[in-house]
């Protein structure tokens, strides 16, 4: 009972800030997760173990990564001219320091974010920005991915600032793109999560929380 009244309280604050108006992209539930779509990273070793947990705001959904990798993920239309703005809250527990994220040997991340845009007839023609929550990066840092260069690494968030602890992060997607792909998106097709460790070898440990795109 006192979790339900506490998640309400939560909701409650979320609605009393400017946010406009709101799409939610998980739920973070069981049922949810047992849906989504899992892709192993190619060649990984093992998969990420995703698993879900509950605290005072609501549930979150936890991403374990051992010499290995895999994301989830779903088809999801979001209109950009009407919730430009993606809002994440997420936390990195165990990071991935001394790591060039900018080198295939590298790209390994503690979690992250895909948003795609669909531009062509196979998946080698989406375009995507990948929000990465680095370990090694400074925020606002971006470059082209080492194995998909239609994918551009943005630092929303950094252990270099926020290690261990829970950080909620915001970006205009709508902006972004046109600043990063010279595309003017009025909508979205898709998302995924992504925790890998693949090329580094090494663990990771992190958690997601309140992801949502809004007006403002």
């Amino acid at each position: 009972m006192l979790k339900k009244i506490l998640l309400v309280l939560s909701l409650l604050t979320l609605s009393s800030q400017s946010y406009g108006e709101v799409i939610k992209v998980f739920e973070f539930n069981e049922s949810e997760l047992s849906n989504l779509e899992e892709k192993k990273v190619r060649g990984a070793k093992n998969k990420t173990i995703f698993s879900i947990g509950t605290n005072e705001n609501g549930n979150y959904l936890k991403a374990v990564s051992s010499n290995g990798g895999s994301g989830i993920g779903k088809e999801i239309n979001i209109d950009l001219e009407k919730t430009p703005f993606l809002n994440i809250t997420w936390k990195v527990e165990q990071g991935l320091s001394g790591i060039d994220e900018r080198s295939k040997k590298g790209h390994d991340f503690a979690a992250r974010m895909f948003v795609v845009k669909k531009t062509g007839a196979t998946p080698l023609s989406n375009r995507a920005i990948n929000f990465v929550f680095s370990s090694n990066e400074d925020i606002g840092q971006f470059w082209p991915g080492p194995y998909f260069s239609k994918s551009i690494d943005y630092v929303l968030s950094s252990t270099k600032e926020n290690s261990n602890e829970w950080v909620s992060a915001k970006a205009n997607v709508k902006e972004l793109f046109k600043q990063l792909h010279d595309l003017d998106l009025r909508n979205l097709d898709g998302v995924a999560l992504m925790a890998d460790t693949d090329n580094s070898k090494l663990n990771s440990v992190a958690y997601y929380q309140n992801i949502f795109f809004s007006a403002e």
